[in-house]
């Protein structure tokens, strides 16, 4: 009886996400502008079985999820990035986006380490108390989205108790970035001025990123080579990283080297089942207990602020567009959908190029977040 509450309670979720994502009513857009609907999907599971009083923390759907659900989820974004429209970017916005990502993944080391100088506080709040488990998860969001989170949460091993927290602090803190970086982008002829920087927008027409649809026929192709290889790796893999590197790697090859591959359809199949994989993650939530941390919050703020001025400390010895560093900003922290709005309202003609970071961040959040995860283990935990 519980596995069929549970199909019906991710299904039930999944169909209201979707419907809050695509409904043009005006107040419940202003709600979704500081809520994603992503949220909706892990918090309406909890609220069910909280006032239902269900406990489906053990049901088969959360082993289906890490064994099939998520890693197709890997293999369609993956495959989203092109080489090609890679290149249309550019070096020096790449350069930049990628210190924006390595300070990411390095600065909460290098900020606790400065802070236990001064006090043991950080230390006591994020060490002892083991919130360092939600801080690697939110590598993974910034950098690479909720594929990555979610990924990262179980290579992490982190406690559903301290992901929702931490996930309910990373919408909160991501939205409000947002809206300072629509700001910062309108600035950013004074900070060129100020930096005496000359790099002007060009003309252009980057048609290697224009993602056309596809015919039904290469998408029921596309689909039976991503369910193929999800198999098989069940099958054939044991390891879970070992099945996301080698799974990420082959949706690299597929999305560049098979010329039917559908971009467009991989990025949708591929959100509707990160979808899917918070909803069955909600079954498990606990709603006791919630509290955020004043310290965690400090130090997430401080680490998002220095992550800013790594990029803009880049961009100004590649005497870069200093539109650049918000553009970066949010295709690491943001995502595919406001680093193109932020992007929009300085030159429309960069939004192509923004998508393309947006799904670099996409691909290499998890890889970042295992460095992370690797330096607090050395450094702190050994």
């Amino acid at each position: 009886m519980n596995e069929l509450i549970s199909f019906s309670i991710v299904l039930f979720t999944v169909i209201m996400v979707v419907w809050l994502d695509r409904i043009k009513n005006p107040a419940v857009n202003k709600l979704l502008e500081w809520i994603p609907a992503i949220l909706f999907a892990y918090i309406i599971p909890a609220v069910i079985t909280h006032l239902f009083h269900l406990d489906l923390s053990a049901v088969q759907l959360h082993q289906v999820s890490k064994v099939f659900i998520m890693p197709l989820a890997i293999v369609l974004v993956m495959s989203a990035l092109s080489f090609a429209q890679l290149k249309a970017v550019g070096i020096r916005p790449i350069a930049v986006f990628v210190s924006g990502s390595f300070a990411v993944a390095i600065l909460p080391i290098v900020l606790l380490l400065l802070l236990n100088t001064f006090t043991n506080v950080f230390h006591f709040e994020i060490i002892e108390k083991e919130y360092w488990q939600g801080l690697v998860t939110i590598v993974g969001s910034w950098i690479g989205g909720s594929t990555s989170q979610l990924v990262l949460k179980e290579l992490v091993e982190c406690p559903e108790s301290i992901f929702l927290i931490i996930l309910v602090m990373d919408n909160v803190m991501v939205n409000i970035w947002t809206i300072l970086m629509f700001q910062f982008i309108k600035r950013s002829e004074w900070f060129n001025k100020v930096f005496n920087i000359e790099d002007k927008p060009v003309d252009f027409i980057p048609n290697e990123v224009n993602i056309s649809s596809k015919t039904l026929k290469s998408v029921y192709k596309v689909t039976a080579i991503c369910l193929v290889l999800v198999v098989l790796s069940v099958f054939l893999i044991k390891s879970f990283l070992l099945k996301i590197l080698l799974l990420s790697f082959a949706g690299l090859i597929l999305g560049n080297t098979l010329k039917f591959w559908s971009h467009a359809f991989v990025i949708k199949l591929g959100g509707y089942l990160i979808i899917t994989i918070m909803a069955i993650l909600g079954l498990k939530l606990n709603f006791s207990d919630f509290s955020v941390p004043g310290y965690v919050i400090l130090f997430a703020a401080i680490w998002l602020i220095l992550h800013y001025v790594v990029m803009m400390v880049v961009a100004y010895l590649l005497k870069l567009n200093m539109a650049w560093v918000p553009i970066c900003s949010m295709a690491n922290v943001g995502g595919i959908s406001t680093a193109p709005a932020v992007t929009k309202s300085y030159n429309e003609e960069w939004m192509p190029h923004a998508i393309l970071l947006a799904i670099l961040s996409m691909v290499s959040g998890t890889y970042w977040g295992i460095l992370t995860i690797f330096l607090f283990k050395t450094l702190f935990l050994s």
